[in-house]
């Protein structure tokens, strides 16, 4: 019903602008209006990670419920997780509207955000006030725009998450602050991540739940740096590595006039370079930590792809814009279909089966 019903109401949101939109659909999730999963996921997809189980291994990305208003919805949908923020420390507008553009034509969104956020205190303090034991959450955390040190931006999030996030998820890649993919260079990362780790263990040395550190890199990091990158990932033993965020590439796009909008791309036109990415830091890893797959989600056809390039757990976000709500359940019967043929008895034992064949490919332009 509620695939029929997007069918028809995807004209008018379309016609809205896109944030427009977006704050419709996010008042929509709060007043109980949207699909509720049939039933429990087919267990074949579920996947331990982290001592989480998660119960299948779609997550919605960062940036559509950016201060944490709809988490228990998106689950109640049938998402197995799903990921809140970007989050900064203090309360920031973001960049000036208009800053959200859909180029339909190519599947696409461009935004350039910038960290649009209503800060630690107003999120924690609704992650805090959910029932707990409702499904997993994860905290994506960032940097204030005018953030003096913006490491200790990140520790300021570890110390404020650690007690309501399942994980935190570490954004050093976003195309939309200045010079924030700085950070992902390997002596700077180095630094990053030998304070963070600091921050938890003070969590922990308080009594605090040791959360999991994922870290989210961008797809367009150049081949010759990936592997001091993943070096440094690997050394500091991170518990885990998200491929990627949206991309400056444009290349091979149709809509020319959106596609001139300075910011990120996300959505279909960046599924092949992020896959191939997401394959090479499969293989530099060496199974070091599991690996999130992230760009152009938009099919069967494509989760499993990811998966097979070495993702364990999945997120999706522009694909929704397109395919509605209805994309989940299709998601989920394919990947057990797949599995079912494949000869695959769960989904762990498909992870990275063709991680070798992705990373031979050559990337695109950006």
């Amino acid at each position: 019903m509620f695939g029929a019903l997007f069918d028809l109401t995807r004209p008018l949101l379309h016609s809205l602008d896109p944030e427009q939109a977006h704050e419709l659909t996010l008042k929509a999730l709060e007043c109980g209006l949207y699909p509720r999963a049939g039933g429990r996921s087919d267990p074949r997809l579920s996947i331990e990670l982290w001592g989480l189980r998660f119960s299948n291994p779609f997550g919605l990305a960062a940036g559509f419920d950016k201060d944490a208003r709809v988490a228990d919805a998106l689950l109640a949908m049938g998402f197995g997780f799903t990921e809140v923020g970007t989050v900064t420390p203090r309360p920031q507008a973001g960049n000036p509207r208009p800053r959200v553009f859909r180029l339909s034509s190519d599947r696409a969104i461009i935004n350039r955000l910038g960290f649009n956020s209503a800060g630690h205190a107003a999120v924690h303090a609704r992650l805090a006030g959910r029932p707990q034991g409702l499904g997993i959450v994860g905290v994506n955390v960032g940097t204030n725009r005018d953030a003096a040190d913006r490491a200790s931006d990140y520790v300021a999030g570890i110390h404020c998450f650690s007690e309501v996030a399942a994980y935190l998820t570490i954004n050093v890649s976003s195309p939309n602050t200045p010079h924030l993919r700085d950070l992902q260079a390997p002596a700077q990362l180095d630094a990053l991540l030998g304070r963070l780790a600091e921050a938890r263990q003070e969590q922990v040395a308080a009594g605090k739940p040791r959360r999991p550190i994922v870290v989210k890199l961008a797809p367009d990091i150049a081949e010759a740096d990936l592997p001091g990158i993943v070096e440094v990932l690997v050394a500091r033993a991170v518990d885990g590595i998200a491929v990627g965020n949206t991309t400056l590439q444009r290349t091979g796009l149709t809509d020319a006039r959106q596609s001139a909008e300075p910011g990120g791309l996300s959505g279909r036109p960046l599924f092949m370079r992020s896959t191939i990415v997401l394959a090479r830091v499969h293989q530099l890893a060496r199974g070091a930590m599991p690996l999130i797959g992230i760009g152009g989600i938009d099919s069967g056809r494509t989760a499993i792809a990811k998966i097979e390039a070495g993702a364990s757990l999945l997120q999706l976000y522009t694909g929704l814009v397109y395919e509605g709500p209805a994309l989940l359940a299709r998601l989920q019967q394919e990947l057990a279909a797949y599995l079912e043929h494949g000869g695959h008895a769960r989904l762990a034992d498909a992870v990275g089966c063709r991680a070798t064949a992705w990373a031979a490919k050559p990337l695109p332009a950006v």
